[in-house]
Order: structure tokens, then sequence, then C-alpha cells
């Protein structure tokens, strides 16, 4: 069963960026799609950023594109989620998931995840 574990929070000033990674235990054989989904004080969990371990194609929620970028490598059987031009209201704890959903739609159609990364951005 995978495990994933999330790291490269912290704390920033607007304007700044950060790098998260996602490092999965082990090679995943059944996961499709990798996403990050963050979730702030007082609000429900929101999708973010989702990219396929094959191929790489990528999907990002209106609020981060042209800011943030997901990517993966296969090989380290990791994903990043590098975030540029952050914004205090990027504040938030951020999560990886994995999903075995060709289309997964919902936070639930997510079969793993992280224990999740605080990321803090300071005006």
């Amino acid at each position: 069963q995978v495990q994933l574990v999330e790291s490269g929070g912290g704390l920033v000033q607007a304007g700044g960026s950060l790098r998260l990674s996602c490092a999965a235990s082990e090679r995943t054989f059944s996961s499709v799609i990798m996403g990050w989904f963050r979730q702030a004080p007082g609000k429900e969990r929101e999708f973010v950023a989702a990219i396929r371990w094959s191929g790489g194609s990528t999907y990002y929620a209106g609020s981060v594109k042209g800011r943030f970028t997901i990517s993966r490598d296969n090989a380290k059987n990791t994903v990043y989620l590098q975030m540029n031009s952050l914004k205090p209201e990027d504040t938030a704890v951020y999560y990886c998931a994995a999903s075995t959903l060709r289309l997964p739609a919902l936070a639930s159609d997510y079969n793993y995840w992280g224990q999740g990364t605080q990321v803090t951005v300071s005006s």
C-alpha cells in the first residue's frame, strides 16, 4: 500500500517562492494521477494541481495557473509543486494525494493521502 510524505513547507513573504515535494514509499502500480490539495483555516479542502504518472499531463486550479507548476520524477517516485509569486491567500496546509481513477473529479476520488505540510505566506 502506498504511503505519501510531503515536505518543503514553511514561512515565506508575499511574492516569494517555495517548492513542495511528495515522496511515495514505493513505486505505485495502481495509481494513475497524483494531485495536490490545500485547506486554509475555516475553508474546505480544495484542488490545486494534478499530474499523470504516464505522459505527464497536468491540470491546475484557476487560482494558481501561471504561478504554480506541478512536475514528477518517476525514477524517484516523487511529485513536486513549485509555487511562485505567493500570496497570503495561498496560506494553507498542502496535501499530496494519489488516485487510481482515469478522471478523478473529487477529493474522495483519491485513494491515498499524505499528512500535509504547512505553507504560510506573510504580507
